[in-house]
């Protein structure tokens, strides 16, 4: 199988691609350092490395479709699989660690699933 060489214009567009996948994998890596908590740093990461996954994806799709005259099904697979198991794992690691911070007494918000009411008992006055 000989391999086929790219129009100029399409190698530009997905090397911008690539780039701005790398780009935005950067700013949310860079997130790690500059965001103080666990709490707000589990955000970058998460978020940005789909979106990068994405660009990655559209790049390698259009690669490959064109090298082999048939569209390339296997990275558009592996983004699904990470755009649903990033944000699944995230909010595991994100109940986790609040989980661990109410346990330790920081200062988190209260849980939306506690179930336990403030009964009051009513006192009559005979």
């Amino acid at each position: 199988m000989t391999e086929q060489i790219l129009p100029l214009w399409l190698d530009i567009f997905i090397s911008v691609v690539v780039v701005l996948g790398a780009l935005i994998a950067w700013i949310g890596s860079s997130g790690l350092l500059r965001l103080k908590t666990y709490f707000e740093r589990v955000h970058a990461p998460s978020i940005i490395a789909t979106m990068a996954c994405w660009c990655i994806m559209h790049a390698t799709v259009i690669y490959f479709s064109v090298q082999e005259h048939k569209l390339a099904v296997h990275a558009i697979l592996i983004a699904i699989f990470i755009a649903i198991t990033v944000p699944v794992t995230t909010i595991f690691l994100m109940r986790a660690a609040l989980f661990r911070a109410r346990r330790s007494g920081e200062d988190v918000p209260p849980s939306l699933s506690d179930h336990t009411e403030t009964r009051t008992t009513n006192v009559d006055d005979d």
